[in-house]
């Protein structure tokens, strides 16, 4: 199992060391809930995962539902229908202890991708911020 949780400390949670599948999401929801300019997320089966903590619940569009901490505001889970029928959730990838510990293995939703986001690596690059 791998272990993660919010900023805060108030939820924790524990989800298998195996993801289904696993990608970055680049979707406006995803965008727009995060304010960060993709996701990573790992699908896992929702039975395996343990969570401790109360997460608060927000429907984000007819059929989907993100978790975020209700203290620090940090996103954690996502759901929807088809999630539901499969028995499967999404964990954010960046809320893992350790999150080299599941690889993206795809992109999805790169129609809605930022437009600078596919020009990243010809940015200058700092281990640390710059002085």
């Amino acid at each position: 199992m791998l272990s993660g949780g919010c900023h805060c400390g108030e939820i924790r949670f524990e989800v298998p060391d195996q993801a289904a599948f696993s990608t970055v999401c680049h979707c406006h929801d995803c965008r727009r809930q995060s304010g960060a300019p993709m996701l990573a997320w790992a699908m896992v089966p929702k039975a395996a995962v343990l969570i401790q903590g109360k997460p608060k619940i927000y429907s984000s569009s007819e059929s989907g539902q993100r978790s975020f901490c209700p203290t620090c505001g940090a996103g954690l889970f996502f759901s929807n229908g088809i999630l539901d029928r499969m028995g499967m959730m999404q964990v954010r990838i960046a809320a893992l202890d350790d999150p080299n510990s599941i690889s993206p293995r795809v992109q999805v939703q790169t129609a809605e991708r930022v437009g600078w986001v596919g020009s990243l690596h010809e940015l200058p690059a700092f281990e640390r911020f710059p002085s």
